[in-house]
């Protein structure tokens, strides 16, 4: 099973061009299905036992993952990742299994992201100043990294795949390479030029053309970590919601755009969701501030009235 599990990865990462992250999350989670398999079948879990796993099989794997108390959202995204092995399965092994398509995934509640007020993401700006008044060229880094996640409403990776010739000469727009290998053209607006012009002239690493645009203190190209400490500590210092991290940037991008009158199938573009229904998620956060605005400025929402 080790040499077909290790197939089925180098397929996701050079077929399907998936992301070494996602590719290892399938992988544990096949892992996970044949390490219970093995127990479910007195030790047994070769090819043909996978092949002929039937619901009852499945249905205690996921009653095992419950007992192991990993979440709803857990096992439904591991699901998704055995369902995936198994059509892979079908198309290159010609082994077909009928019993995974009976199984629905556990229901998972999705949780609606908050923004972040506008004041304190102009809060932020004053902060970076005070904390890396020292290194002139980080202050710049990072107000350029938060005001182009939030101006362009970039996932962190997309951000820091940027290289210096994808911003020069203030494009009006920039070519960005999402999930899924999935291309889309993002617009850029003139305060997103102005950061990472001022941070690219005092830069003191990876000046070429082909360099990444954003680096770390040591001159190496920025990581996602690196990228989420740098709202880490401006939360702490500002003592601001748990919320608020690079992701909320982007969201808050997207509720804002919401909110002047963006239509879903724009915004759907703009965040490069492959689903309508992850960005109509959006719709939802606005109406709870519409329904709010309601409750405390209606004359008769109060019950004495």
């Amino acid at each position: 099973m080790n040499d077909i599990i290790a197939e089925f990865v180098n397929y996701l990462l050079k077929t399907k061009h998936y992301s070494t992250h996602t590719a290892t999350a399938y992988e544990t989670d096949v892992c996970d299905f044949v390490q219970f398999l093995k127990r479910f079948n007195n030790g047994n879990a070769e090819l043909s036992d996978v092949a002929n796993a039937d619901t009852f099989a499945f249905r205690g794997w996921m009653a095992d993952r419950a007992k192991r108390e990993l979440t709803h959202k857990s096992t439904a995204r591991a699901l998704s990742g055995l369902r995936t092995f198994y059509k892979w399965l079908l198309r290159y092994k010609n082994i077909q299994n009928d019993a995974i398509d009976l199984i629905s995934a556990p229901k998972v509640e999705r949780k609606l992201s908050k923004a972040i007020e506008a004041t304190d993401i102009s809060d932020m700006h004053a902060a970076i100043r005070s904390l890396d008044f020292e290194e002139p060229w980080i202050a710049a880094r990072d107000w350029a990294l938060i005001v182009l996640i939030f101006g362009c409403g970039l996932r962190i990776s997309e951000a820091l795949s940027l290289k210096n010739s994808d911003v020069a000469n203030k494009p009006d727009s920039l070519r960005i390479i999402g999930k899924g290998n999935k291309e889309r053209i993002v617009p850029v607006l003139p305060a997103v030029h102005v950061a990472i012009e001022k941070y690219m002239k005092i830069n003191p690493f990876g000046t070429r053309s082909d360099d990444a645009l954003f680096r770390s203190v040591r001159g190496l190209p920025m990581s996602a970590r690196m990228a989420e400490k740098v709202v880490e500590k401006l939360r702490h210092y500002l003592q601001l919601p748990d919320y608020v991290t690079p992701h909320a940037l982007r969201h808050t991008f997207a509720t804002a755009l919401l909110a002047g009158g963006a239509d879903l199938r724009s915004l759907q573009e703009l965040l490069g969701h492959s689903s309508l229904s992850t960005t109509q998620l959006y719709t939802k956060v606005n109406m709870a501030e519409i329904m709010d605005a309601y409750k405390h400025a209606h004359p008769m929402a109060n019950e004495n009235n």
